[in-house]
């Protein structure tokens, strides 16, 4: 029978920094690069798997508050963090709420989007990086 997931508490960090009350989408493409393994004689395409080429999107409230959107990201723009965590849930870590790790990752841009009568938002994308689940 087929499920489905409601999330109500989805739980983000950057670094130390728990964004999670600031985010209201968080987007993880995981990519394993393929490799084309042909050789002379080969009668169909064959692949192995390359390098990894993930990115994970946040859309976030910009809040200038301490320990927020701006004071957490501002200062890395440009650079490699070393560590952004997903999971589904605020529960323990578990097969049924396993935690996302994303490692080395590179954030080229911040923007943040103001618009009149609305709340100011920014989405972010964090390019590269190695990424792997976690069920304990």
């Amino acid at each position: 029978m087929a499920t489905s997931t409601y999330l109500s508490n989805p739980v983000i960090s950057i670094g130390a920094v728990d964004i999670s009350d600031q985010c209201t989408a968080a987007t993880l493409t995981q990519t394993i690069q393929e490799l084309q393994a042909n050789a002379f004689g080969s009668t169909a395409v064959a692949y192995v798997a390359g390098l990894q080429n993930n990115s994970l999107t946040l859309d976030l409230y910009w809040s200038t508050a301490a320990s927020e959107t701006y004071a957490t990201l501002k200062s890395l723009v440009g650079t490699v963090i070393t560590t952004i965590t997903l999971k589904g849930s605020s529960a323990a870590v578990s097969a049924t709420n396993p935690l996302g790790t994303l490692t080395g990752s590179y954030l080229p841009t911040l923007s943040p989007v103001y618009t009149l009568g609305a709340l100011t938002t920014c989405s972010v994308t964090f390019m590269g990086g190695t990424f792997a689940w976690s069920e304990s």
